[in-house]
């Protein structure tokens, strides 16, 4: 296997290179002005690693994989062209009303409890670049007013005249009967054709979004439309970049549902935070091989902190209407907690409530932290680090990026010398231990609310940062067992190259599997399987435009259900594809009892109160090579302790006085090894801190284990053993 996947983050690109049996990582500073220049440079040096040049291996390798946060920034940046929206006729406000929540929607808890200053996001949308055209579908999908096509024309010109650059079209009950939309989409062909100057981007929100609620669908579609032509030119510049260099082949795109396509089968929508969803790909991947059983993923880049469940059996947390930026929208998009606190994130001091604060600004690449020495001047988390000694000035990086301790302590003094009466090293213990414990807490209210116990996960830390925070944030959480994977400086870019070419497609549907009033099961079967049908129909469709073979073509299905009126609904994947009988429905209610009662209790179900589904999913496809984790048995019987290749004074947050603490370089990461905290251990893309009470334990095959005191090691069954298939 022949792969290249890159993370383009905030603050660093990641690359993960397979050449064969070779397998390399590598970073390099995010270029943002061009993304291809860090991608290019990134590349070059795995490349360099491999000892291929970049041309031999953009020629022979089978796919290049590519993760962004590019939407989320344009979207934070309010940068994207002026959209204009046509709804249906007495619906002009819908998109401005929002919904009574709007106003914190994207807020943390704190501003959102805000009510006397609370405040709607300025609109995607100004009102003026929003018409109506005269038409109605009922909620069944009838036809109860035709479309007027004169009319439609009417307000598309004014919609252009006025400046739109793209066009939404949102019209109630579409996702039930989009002949409607699918007309207009026509005649706005017919006035600005697409192979002429001057034509301008269409979308429609019944192909956006299968769901039901005219306002979620409608801002799903106009978030899509804002951030399509950042994305299209940011793709096609790295497309053209790639072709320069002799790749022949699509760019394939990393999805948040999960999955990846190529660009022409790729909304922006799908975008926003496809990076640190591969990260739980590839932790999902881990936990599914391995047998490592819940994991907890913790991915600490320089811009920010992401966390993500993986309960045993595979990812099973989606967010059905997740918000992006300051709004909600309707997108199957994999589960993900971000924190505003990365290495890069910007320390600065709360004055209402007299302490230390972390991001949610980071300072990202350029200029990076003070302490980078390009010109940045304010405190950082990495700031912090180097001033109690986490950090080599001299190999961060591996010697890729010198470190101006100086500097660093220059400028946590200049932030708090006038309202703290404190020494640069006092106030960088305050910035590590405040970092830890948001850190800590996010993932300790991410397990209550999704119903897991902190003593049944296990901590899988990757990204630049999380091996450096990773101890402080374990205690403070409660967890007692950290693993670093394979790679873990690069593992999102890693988890990229596992994703597999995937599209979902969903539809809301009211279905009563059990029904509690006339105790009867769901007996309607064409029905629903007509639903599904349709939706498979619609994967394989997707698949086949990219050159995939339509019998190679997988289908899963799941639906989103819950018992009788409650609030909560689950995420169910079955692994039956059809309904053909009792017996199907009850293996359906079954399969939903079993998977709420893992996580919420045995005990907790209620089939008394009904069961319902609200919405089918199917997710179409392809199965391909992966990079593959198996799992061997840890025997308990390392005792050797490795020679320290240097000693330093390092300030812990938990001690009063600084502690000579050993050094530790990559050598040291050997099997029969066993460190004890506190201790430092070096290479070239991370630093592990392994602070008093822990000890490290290596394993053959690349990945290390951090064990509090209070763990056995006999208890540690799993370790990981790294290959290619």
């Amino acid at each position: 296997m022949k792969r290249i996947s890159v993370d383009i983050g905030g603050t660093f690109s990641d690359c993960f290179f397979v050449w064969d049996d070779i397998y390399v990582e590598s970073k390099a500073l995010t270029t943002h002005h061009n993304l291809a220049l860090g991608f290019n440079e990134a590349l070059d040096l795995a490349c360099s690693r491999a000892g291929v040049s970049r041309q031999q291996a953009l020629k022979e390798v089978d796919s290049v994989r590519y993760a962004t946060t590019l939407g989320t920034n344009a979207l934070i940046e309010g940068v994207g062209p002026r959209v204009g929206v046509l709804v249906t006729h007495g619906f002009e406000d819908t998109i401005h009303l929002s919904r009574g929540r709007g106003y914190g929607e994207g807020l943390d808890p704190l501003k959102q409890g805000d009510m006397a200053d609370a405040q709607r996001p300025e609109p995607l949308v100004p009102r003026h670049l929003v018409r109506s055209v005269k038409e109605r579908v009922d909620s069944i999908g009838t036809v109860l007013v035709p479309l007027m096509y004169e009319d439609v024309r009417q307000q598309v010109r004014e919609l252009v005249d006025n400046g739109a650059e793209a066009i939404v079209v949102a019209l109630t009950n579409a996702t039930e009967n989009s002949e409607h939309e699918e007309r207009i989409l026509e005649i706005i062909l017919e006035e600005y054709p697409a192979h002429e100057l001057g034509s301008i981007p269409v979308l429609l929100s019944s192909q956006v979004s299968g769901r039901k609620g005219e306002y979620i669908r409608a801002m799903s579609t106009v978030v899509d439309a804002f951030l399509h032509e950042t994305m299209f030119h940011a793709l096609n510049q790295l497309s053209s970049n790639l072709r320069e260099s002799g790749y022949d082949k699509p760019m394939l795109v990393i999805h948040n549902s999960g999955g990846m396509a190529q660009p022409n089968s790729t909304d922006a929508l799908q975008t926003i935070h496809s990076g640190p969803i591969a990260g739980v790909g590839g932790a999902q991947h881990l936990s599914e091989t391995t047998g490592l059983g819940n994991v907890v993923s913790m991915d600490m880049g320089g811009t920010s902190f992401d966390i993500g469940l993986v309960p045993e059996g595979g990812i099973k947390h989606y967010d059905f209407q997740p918000t992006i930026g300051r709004w909600m929208v309707s997108a199957p998009m994999i589960h993900l907690n971000t924190l505003g606190a990365g290495g890069g994130s910007i320390a600065s001091y709360d004055r209402i409530h007299g302490a230390i604060k972390i991001g949610p600004e980071s300072a990202g690449s350029d200029p990076g932290p003070a302490c980078y020495d390009r010109g940045g001047l304010r405190p950082t988390v990495t700031d912090a680090d180097l001033v109690l000694g986490y950090l080599d000035p001299e190999n961060y990086a591996n010697g890729y990026i010198p470190l101006n301790k100086k500097r660093a302590a220059y400028a946590i003094e200049e932030a708090f010398s006038d309202e703290l009466d404190l020494e640069a090293i006092q106030v960088a213990k305050i910035i590590k231990r405040t970092v830890d414990e948001e850190m800590a807490i996010g993932i300790e209210k991410e397990l209550r609310t999704r119903g897991g116990l902190v003593e049944d996960y296990t901590m899988l830390a990757y990204g630049g940062n999380g091996p450096l925070h990773a101890c402080g944030i374990a205690s403070r959480a409660g967890i007692s067992k950290i693993l670093f994977p394979p790679f873990a400086s690069v593992f999102s870019a890693l988890g990229a190259g596992n994703m597999k070419p995937l599209h979902i497609h969903e539809r809301s549907a009211y279905i009563v599997l059990y029904d509690a009033l006339e105790r009867s099961l769901y007996t309607e079967y064409d029905a629903i399987n007509g639903y599904i049908e349709e939706l498979e129909k619609k994967g394989a469709e997707d698949l086949v435009r990219q050159g995939y073979d339509r019998d190679s073509v997988k289908y899963r299905l799941e639906m989103d259900m819950r018992y009788g009126n409650q609030l909560v609904t689950t995420a169910v994947a079955f692994d039956i594809n059809r309904v053909n009988g009792t017996g199907d429905v009850l293996h359906l209610i079954k399969t939903f009892a079993d998977i709420f009662g893992d996580r919420y209790g045995e005990g907790t179900q209620a089939p008394e109160a009904g069961v319902r589904v609200q919405t089918v999913r199917v997710a179409s496809y392809v199965e391909g090579d992966v990079v593959q984790f198996e799992s061997l048995e840890s025997n308990g019987t390392r005792r050797i302790e490795p020679v320290a290749v240097a000693e330093r004074t390092i300030h812990f947050t938990d001690e009063e006085d600084p502690v000579n603490t050993p050094i530790y370089d990559t050598s040291s990461l050997k099997s029969h090894y066993v460190i004890n905290g506190p201790a430092l251990v070096t290479t070239e893309s991370t630093t592990y801190l392994v602070e008093p009470g822990w000890r490290l334990e290596p394993t053959p095959q690349g990945a290390v284990w951090l064990l509090n005191d209070l763990t056995n090691t006999t208890d540690v069954t799993t370790n990981l053993q790294f290959q290619g298939v």
